[in-house]
């Protein structure tokens, strides 16, 4: 298994292998998977477990564990009965850009599903954030992220009914919230604070998503001001972690 002594750049020095050089069975299938996964291509079927345990002389337990590990890191995904090679990750960018506008520039077809659009009194530990009074109204507006029509994620904005009143009526919610601010009510985003964790989803969020619960998703939270330093928005927004990194650039 000469392939599991290479070292791609950003991959895991020699491949994840210990230093005493003994390897678990899953993971040597792991690596003759993923050189047959880049022989295949996107969209390429893989054979069946029992014909990888075959072609590998071991069990399908084993091979299974190989393609689950595969299947989390978003190398495959299944396609009816089948697993096929997955696409490229979406990048989205640590930035003041939309989603909407970050999947467009991927050639991808960004869309967002509603989920609901609540209407309450703001609580004490939201209202120092989107910049109200205890009590005063707040929209809550959920949607499930789309790209080419695949479920990809979970959004959840809080913003205060002063800044947007219309939002039920005005705003069409499978649209970039961001360009209806910016291009409808003349508000301009300034700044921001972003905090991206890993979590799991709830089983109410996997449903949304269509995701098994323990698919490790990527939460990113984000308070938002406007170009006068006002509080804007809270956005909590669960990504799929087999389907998206996140980029920037740095600077000096």
């Amino acid at each position: 298994m000469d392939h599991l002594n290479a070292h791609a750049p950003g991959a895991p020095i020699r491949s994840g292998i210990p230093e005493h050089g003994r390897i678990p069975k899953y993971y040597a299938v792991k690596a003759h998977l993923s050189v047959l996964v880049d022989e295949l291509g996107e969209g390429g079927l893989l054979p069946t477990e029992r014909d990888l345990a075959l072609r590998y002389e071991v069990s399908r337990e084993t091979v299974r564990q190989a393609l689950r590990e595969l299947l989390l890191e978003g190398r495959l995904r299944r396609q009816g009965r089948g697993t096929v090679v997955a696409g490229p990750k979406l990048e989205q960018p640590l930035s003041l850009a939309s989603y909407t506008e970050g999947v467009r520039r991927q050639g991808r077809r960004p869309g967002r599903s509603l989920v609901g659009l609540d209407r309450f009194p703001c609580p004490e530990s939201l209202a120092p954030e989107i910049g109200v009074g205890l009590g005063e109204p707040v929209w809550h507006l959920e949607r499930v992220l789309l790209a080419d029509d695949e479920r990809v994620g979970l959004e959840s904005t809080y913003v205060a009914v002063d800044r947007v009143p219309e939002l039920d009526t005005g705003f069409e919610p499978d649209s970039s919230f961001y360009a209806y601010l910016r291009d409808r009510l003349g508000i301009s985003f300034g700044d921001a604070d972003e905090r991206i964790e890993t979590v799991l989803a709830t089983p109410r969020e996997a449903l949304l998503i269509g995701t098994p619960p323990a698919l490790p998703m990527l939460l990113m939270h984000r308070l938002s001001r406007d170009t006068d330093g006002r509080p804007l928005e809270r956005v909590r927004t669960l990504f799929r972690g087999d389907r998206f990194s996140f980029t920037t650039h740095l600077g000096t």
